[in-house]
């Protein structure tokens, strides 16, 4: 089980580590057909999210959540809306492209080969982006990897890289090193692969919270644990990205907003000591949730950064309790980057509890489904 700290696990069949992860109480134990049932769910459920919260672009560039939640309402609410014709975004094919490397790369992969991999998949995906409303600094970038040449993965930093697209496309990384003495490599592959786009704190930072997020989601850490534990490998993190010796001074300089937004969002919530339940306003609905994502927003735009991308979709999950419905009118249907806040919330909801409250009508129609459904149950076969 992934996790740190000092908060005891509700499920018994977990023990919490001293150190930075939580593992199962017996490694190497064969795990259950359930759990190879999440992992496809993960994935398909992800992307799911991201169609549904992008409805071919009309619902993402929607600022107004009241009027996005009239127009579902009107196609009958969730349980009824048809995603027939309905596409994916950039972010479900950049979340694929991750995968499949990931795949590609086998059970004991030599990092250096591995960043080759998702570069290259990273530039070739670029071919897929035609009414997917790709990112500027996505497409700009991974255009310029050079995966073919030594260390042609890297790109400089750049100050205004901050966006969430590393983060909407990590969370299979937390799939893929799930275990207690993977954190190294996790931390390390969300870093390296979200600065292939984006090289500054704030981006490839929320890379590695949508990655650890999904490996305490697939491993059972009760969520309200969730932020402090980001909290306490970002040391892991900042040591890792000195030692790697490229552009630190610049990433040294900028890493205190990451830490400190997040900060004060588990204070809001009355969960830093990543034990007591959250608190949420007693009025919170629609219009209350579009104004507090946006005064998490770097720039006015909700989960369109690197740091609140993550940050509203665990909001989601927190508030959400088992309910996929709910979920989805809080983490998928709102005035911000709402595709990506979808796909990073789902794709943790399928982590951790399946197809569970989802119709399978609602995803039958999904693009790429069975390439989804092939790269979860070959993720899942890594582990």
């Amino acid at each position: 089980m992934v996790g740190r700290g000092g908060v005891t696990s509700r499920h018994p069949a977990f023990s919490i580590l001293a150190v930075t992860f939580c593992i199962e109480a017996v490694l190497g134990q064969k795990f259950c057909p359930k759990e190879m049932e999440n992992y496809v769910a993960s994935m398909v459920l992800s992307a799911l999210g991201d169609t549904l919260g992008y409805y071919n672009g009309k619902w993402e560039f929607l600022q107004h959540g009241p009027t996005i939640h009239k127009e579902l309402a009107e196609m009958g609410g969730l349980s009824n809306v048809s995603i027939k014709g309905w596409k994916v975004s950039d972010d479900t094919v950049m979340h694929l492209a991750t995968a499949e490397a990931l795949v590609a790369a086998g059970k004991n992969p030599r990092l250096e080969h591995l960043y080759s991999l998702i570069a290259n998949n990273y530039k070739e995906c670029m071919n897929d982006m035609e009414g997917r409303a790709p990112g500027a600094m996505c497409q700009k970038n991974a255009l310029n990897l050079k995966p073919e040449k030594p260390d042609g993965w890297r790109i400089p930093f750049s100050p205004k890289a901050g966006g969430c697209g590393a983060a909407m496309r990590s969370m299979c990384i937390g799939l893929r090193f799930r275990r207690a003495d993977e954190l190294d490599t996790l931390v390390q592959v969300s870093i390296e692969s979200g600065r292939m786009t984006h090289h500054h704190p704030t981006g490839y930072l929320g890379s590695l919270a949508s990655a650890l997020f999904t490996a305490f989601a697939v491993n059972s850490v009760p969520p309200p644990a969730w932020g402090k534990r980001l909290l306490e490998v970002l040391p892991r993190a900042k040591a890792y990205v000195r030692d790697a010796g490229f552009f630190v001074e610049e990433n040294m300089g900028q890493w205190y907003y990451f830490e400190e937004q997040w900060k004060k969002y588990l204070a809001k919530r009355g969960i830093l000591d990543g034990v007591s339940l959250p608190t949420f306003p007693s009025k919170y609905g629609v219009e209350e949730r579009d104004s507090f994502y946006t005064s998490l927003s770097y720039n006015g735009w909700a989960g369109s950064s690197g740091h609140d991308a993550p940050m509203i979709a665990y909001d989601a999950l927190l508030g959400a309790g088992d309910s996929w419905t709910e979920l989805a009118h809080r983490a998928f249907f709102h005035a911000g980057d709402s595709d990506s806040t979808a796909a990073i919330a789902a794709c943790w909801w399928g982590a951790m509890h399946g197809f569970r409250g989802v119709a399978a009508s609602l995803y039958a129609p999904l693009e790429y489904r069975e390439r989804l459904e092939k790269v979860g149950k070959d993720l899942y076969r890594l582990i």
